[in-house]
């Protein structure tokens, strides 16, 4: 099986190349052999591949430069997932694409289940969920994975910014109220692979959207703090105290961009589907600190 993963170059795109493997040869083009803000490039370059399997990990993640550069953000995270699901549905072959938190109004305390009425508050969670509604509006079998808080060993994330910024100072202010649960991307790519081997072995798996992150929930301040925490059992050089982490409310720290301030995500489905238990978030919070430490001065 070739299976195309669009955005390789990402967190999560990297750990899809580390996961897939398994399942058949992994094509996966950096932006210099594909231009993926190119629409017709992109259908010839389908056209020559003839995947049968895309795993769509390309987006546009930059939420604040969302609301001045619209028509970028719809680009990728619109248009580029409209192609390839109607090359997905034309041909037969899955779809697996990742969408977010953001497509969710942000109200309320009660974790969001996949048909709850969607109502993103930015131009980013808009352009999310248009990109989830031309995949549904497409007809291919597509699993779309809402997922929140992606962060990694790799690439720019809270947690390495978090590490940096520790590093630095003695005090930081970070918003507590804001709600949800930090997704590795290795999980991501972990999850991704298991709703694959089902396929693959052709056992049950309706197509559709689900939620996938990490049991739990947490809020940014506390995400600090654990950080800081567990990277000080391991020794790291940090000149901030966990107790030097601030809490600070949304208001505090103007964007450009609302951030939905419940992010929680109920997970039964996925898990129903899959068979799975989901870890707890500060139980993936330690793995990928340890991994991201572990190569520290070798990437």
């Amino acid at each position: 099986m070739r299976i195309l993963v669009t955005g390789g170059s990402g967190q999560v795109g990297f750990e899809l190349q580390r996961s897939l493997t398994l399942y058949g040869e992994v094509v996966a083009p950096n932006r210099m052999e594909l231009d993926l803000s190119d629409e017709q490039t992109v259908i010839n370059y389908l056209q020559q591949l003839k995947p049968d399997m895309i795993v769509n990990a390309a987006a546009w993640t930059a939420v604040d430069l969302a609301e001045s550069s619209s028509d970028d953000a719809y680009q990728l995270n619109h248009r580029l997932p409209k192609i390839l699901a109607e090359y997905s549905a034309r041909h037969g072959s899955w779809l697996i694409h990742y969408s977010s938190d953001y497509v969710y109004p942000g109200d309320g305390e009660q974790p969001w289940s996949e048909s709850d009425t969607t109502g993103p508050l930015s131009v980013y969670g808009a352009s999310k969920l248009a990109g989830d509604e031309s995949v549904i509006e497409s007809g291919a079998d597509a699993l779309i994975f809402r997922t929140s808080w992606v962060y990694g060993a790799r690439g720019n994330n809270f947690m390495k910014t978090m590490l940096r910024l520790g590093s630095e100072r003695t005090a930081l202010n970070v918003v507590a109220d804001q709600w949800g649960a930090p997704t590795p991307a290795r999980l991501i790519a972990d999850v991704t692979a298991l709703a694959i081997d089902r396929i693959v072995q052709k056992r049950p798996i309706d197509a559709g959207i689900y939620h996938l992150a990490p049991q739990g929930e947490t809020n940014w301040c506390e995400f600090a703090k654990l950080i800081f925490s567990e990277a000080t059992k391991r020794e790291q050089p940090l000149t901030i105290l966990p107790n030097a982490v601030h809490a600070i409310t949304t208001a505090d720290y103007p964007v450009p961009a609302v951030r939905p301030q419940n992010s929680r995500l109920s997970l039964s489905k996925l898990e129903a589907a899959l068979n799975v238990k989901m870890p707890a978030w500060q139980a993936q919070l330690i793995l990928t600190l340890e991994e991201y430490l572990s190569m520290k001065g070798t990437v």
